[in-house]
C-alpha cells in the first residue's frame, strides 16, 4: 500500500497537514501508514473506530490525533456500569434559581475519545449514534447542537474478550474508518520501551486551530472526483450487495464515506484530484466493518475482530474483480 505523499502543491495547504500528520507521529512511533489514515478521517470529517490487542497504542493514538488541533477534547472510560447521562449530561435542580438546569455531558466537546467503548452496555453506546449521525443530541424533549468540528474517536477489545459488548450494525455504520494498529517493528519497539516518560500522547503538540481544520475540511471537498471513479465505487459498493460470502452489504452512508474519504486522501497527498488508487487504498478500511460476512460462508461477524478483519479482506477480493477505470 503506498501512502507516499507527492510533491505537488494543492488547496489542502499540504505543509500544514504535513505538520498534523508529524505531530501524531511524534506520539506513534513506526505507523505512518496508520497515522495517514487517521489523518484521512479527520480531514473527511469522520469518525475513527481503533480496534486492536490492549497494549499497543490504541489510547495513544486517538490522544495524538486530537491534540494535534487545538480544540476541546474529552475522554471517556467507558464501563459496563456508566449510564447515557454521563456521556449527554443530566438536568438538575439548582435550589438558588429554583430552577432546572442542564448540565452538558463529555459529548459537548470538539473531540470525544471514547476508549474501550464496547465494554459499555448497548443502551449507552446508543447514546452515541444521533450525535454521530447529525452532530446533534436530544435530551429530555430538546434538540441541543454539537460544536463543530465534532469528532468521537473510540477505541475497544476484541470483541471476544472478556465483559464486552459487541457494537450494533448500527453504531458500526457511523464511523468512517476502522483501523487495526498492530504489533511495532522490533527497532520501533526498541525506541518506545528505551523511552523514560510513557506518556506517549503528550509528545503530539496542537499545530492548527478548530477554525483551521474547518477550512482545510472545507477544500477536501473542493478534490475533483471524475464520473468514472465515482462508478468504480459505486461498482465495488453493488459487489458486496450481491457477494455471495456477504449477508449485509453497504449502505449509501456507507458509499458516501468511501468519496469523502477519497477527497481527503487526495488532499492529503497533495493532490486537488481523485485517483482510482485511492479508492483501493481506502475501500477495506472503510467498507470492511459496513459488511457481514454470510454465516455459510464459514467468516466470523463483522462483531469481532476476527469478522472485521474477514470482511476487509472480501472487500479487498471485490476489488480484484472490478475493473479499474482507465
Amino acid at each position: 500500500m503506498d501512502l507516499t505523499p507527492t510533491a505537488r502543491a494543492t488547496p489542502a495547504e499540504p505543509g500544514t497537514l504535513h505538520s498534523i500528520e508529524a505531530a501524531i507521529s511524534a506520539a506513534v512511533r513506526g505507523k505512518p501508514e496508520v497515522v495517514r489514515l487517521s489523518l484521512v478521517c479527520l480531514l473527511a470529517r469522520g469518525h475513527l473506530l481503533i480496534e486492536d490487542v490492549p497494549g499497543v497504542g490504541k489510547t495513544t493514538l486517538a490522544q495524538a490525533v486530537a491534540r494535534a488541533v487545538d480544540g476541546k477534547f474529552h475522554r471517556l472510560q467507558f464501563t459496563s456500569d456508566m449510564l447515557p447521562s454521563d456521556v449527554l449530561g443530566v438536568t438538575i435542580y439548582n435550589a438558588h434559581s429554583e430552577q432546572f438546569e442542564f448540565k452538558p455531558g463529555p459529548v459537548f466537546t470538539n473531540f470525544l475519545l471514547a476508549d474501550e467503548i464496547n465494554r459499555a452496555t448497548p443502551k449507552t453506546q446508543s447514546a452515541l449514534l444521533e450525535a454521530m449521525n447529525e452532530q446533534q443530541v436530544s435530551v429530555e424533549g430538546r434538540t441541543l447542537p454539537l460544536p463543530d468540528p465534532f469528532m468521537v474517536i473510540a477505541t475497544q477489545n476484541p470483541a471476544e474478550h472478556h465483559g464486552t459488548y459487541p457494537l450494533p450494525e448500527s453504531q458500526l455504520d457511523r464511523f468512517l474508518m476502522r483501523l487495526s494498529i498492530g504489533y511495532p517493528e522490533r527497532q520501533s519497539e526498541r525506541e518506545i520501551i528505551s523511552q523514560p516518560d510513557t506518556r506517549h500522547a503528550e509528545k503530539a503538540q496542537p499545530v492548527i486551530g478548530t477554525t483551521q481544520l474547518l477550512q482545510l475540511q472545507e477544500l477536501a471537498c473542493q478534490v475533483s472526483v471524475d464520473a468514472a471513479i465515482v462508478d468504480y465505487m459505486l461498482a465495488v459498493v453493488e459487489k458486496t450487495r450481491t457477494h455471495e460470502g456477504l449477508s449485509l452489504g453497504v449502505s449509501p452512508r456507507g458509499s458516501q464515506a468511501l468519496y469523502r474519504a477519497v477527497q481527503a486522501l487526495a488532499a492529503v497527498q497533495g493532490r486537488d484530484w481523485a485517483l482510482p488508487d485511492d479508492v483501493k487504498v481506502l475501500a477495506p478500511k472503510v467498507l470492511g466493518h459496513r459488511v457481514m460476512p454470510a454465516a455459510r460462508s464459514g467468516l466470523t461477524s463483522r462483531r469481532s475482530s476476527h469478522g472485521a478483519a474477514a470482511g476487509e479482506r472480501i472487500v479487498e477480493e471485490i476489488l480484484a474483480t472490478v475493473p479499474v477505470p482507465l
